[in-house]
C-alpha cells in the first residue's frame, strides 16, 4: 500500500520530468531596443523626444559639454560599433565624426539631422571674420542651425524619417512622438516671437562669447556680436577684443552675456572695460545639467529668450 509520502514523491519526479514551459513574461519579452548614437547633448534631446521607449541612446559630447574641442574616446568607437544609426548635426559641427565613423569600422546608418537646412553662410557681419582657423573648421558655414526653432523642426522630421528606416516597426511610435514634440515646438516659436518682439528694436544687440547665435538672429531680429568666431578652439585677437569694445560704446550695446561652454574671463574683460550689463548664461552648443535651466532643448531656449529680454527689454 503506498503511503502518502510515496504518492507526493511520485508526482514530484514526474514533475521534473516534464519539459519547463516558458514563463508567460518571458514568451511576450519586449523587442530589443534600437541602439542608437547622437554626436551631442542638444541632438540627444531631439532623437529622445521622438525615439521614446524604443530606443538605447548614447550621447556622445554630454551636458555641457564643447562638441567644437571634443576628443573621441575608444567607448565612443565602441558605441558606433554597435549602432544601427548615428545622428550628427553635419554641417561641420562636429569636425571629428569621420574619422571615428571609420575608425568604429561601424555598419551603422548615419543620418544628417541638418540635411535640409538652409544654412548660413559666415561673413564679416559675423564677427569672425579674421578667424581663419574658425572660418575653414566649418567649411566657412555655421553649424549652430538649432538655434532657429524652424531649424530645430527639421531636425526632428530627419530623426523621425532615420529611425524608421532602420526600426520601420516602430513607424507609428516614431510619426506620433515627433508630431506631438513638433506641436510643443510651434508653441516655443510662438513664445520667442512675442517676447522679441517686446524688446525695442534700439536695444536688440547683444555681445555674446563665441558665434553660436547667427540662426536666432536671422530667425528673430536680435544682432549679436562676438570676439570670438564660430568655434570655441580659437581665441579671440586683441584686434577683434579692442574693435568689440569699440563697437559696445559706439552703438551703445546694453548686455554681454556668457555661454557655458566658453571661458568667462573674456565677456567679463568686455563689460569691466565699457560698463555694459552682464545679463547672465545663455546655453548655445550644449544643454544645462538635467535639473539645471537649460535641461531639454525647449527649456534651453526658454531660458535665453528670458535671459535676453530681462537684460534688453528695460
Amino acid at each position: 500500500m503506498r503511503t502518502r509520502r510515496n504518492v507526493i514523491s511520485v508526482l514530484f519526479s514526474t514533475l521534473l520530468a516534464l519539459p519547463l514551459a516558458p514563463a508567460a513574461s518571458a514568451q511576450k519579452e519586449a523587442p530589443a531596443k534600437v541602439k542608437v548614437v547622437a554626436t551631442f547633448s542638444i541632438l540627444g534631446d531631439f532623437v529622445r523626444q521622438v525615439g521614446g521607449d524604443r530606443i538605447d541612446l548614447t550621447v556622445l559630447v554630454g551636458r555641457n559639454g564643447d562638441t567644437h574641442v571634443y576628443s573621441p574616446s575608444p567607448a565612443d568607437a565602441r558605441s558606433l560599433a554597435e549602432a544601427k544609426v548615428i545622428f550628427v548635426n553635419g554641417l561641420r559641427f562636429e569636425g571629428w565624426i569621420d574619422r571615428l565613423v571609420e575608425a568604429s569600422g561601424t555598419s551603422a546608418t548615419v543620418v544628417e539631422a541638418a540635411a535640409k537646412v538652409k544654412p548660413l553662410e559666415m561673413d564679416d557681419d559675423h564677427g569672425h571674420h579674421d578667424d581663419d582657423h574658425n572660418h575653414h573648421a566649418h567649411g566657412g558655414l555655421d553649424p549652430h542651425a538649432w538655434q532657429d526653432v524652424a531649424n530645430a523642426k527639421l531636425y526632428v522630421a530627419a530623426i523621425r524619417d532615420g529611425l524608421t528606416a532602420v526600426d520601420p516597426a516602430g513607424r507609428e511610435v516614431y510619426a506620433t512622438n515627433a508630431e506631438a514634440y513638433l506641436a510643443k515646438l510651434d508653441a516655443l516659436e510662438a513664445e520667442v516671437k512675442a517676447a522679441v518682439a517686446a524688446i525695442p528694436p534700439a536695444r536688440r544687440k547683444v555681445i555674446t562669447s563665441h558665434d553660436a547665435f547667427g540662426y536666432f538672429a536671422r530667425a528673430y531680429g536680435l544682432t549679436f556680436v562676438a570676439p570670438q568666431g564660430v568655434s570655441t578652439d580659437a581665441e579671440a585677437s586683441a584686434r577683434d577684443v579692442g574693435r568689440i569694445i569699440r563697437q559696445i560704446k559706439r552703438d551703445k550695446i546694453p548686455a554681454v552675456f556668457l555661454e557655458n561652454v566658453t571661458d568667462p574671463r573674456l565677456v567679463e574683460r568686455i563689460a569691466r572695460e565699457t560698463g555694459a550689463t552682464i545679463g547672465g548664461r545663455l546655453y548655445s552648443d550644449a544643454l544645462s545639467d538635467e535639473n539645471g535651466p537649460a535641461g531639454t532643448y525647449i527649456a534651453m531656449m526658454e531660458h535665453n529668450i528670458k535671459a535676453l529680454s530681462a537684460a534688453l527689454a528695460r
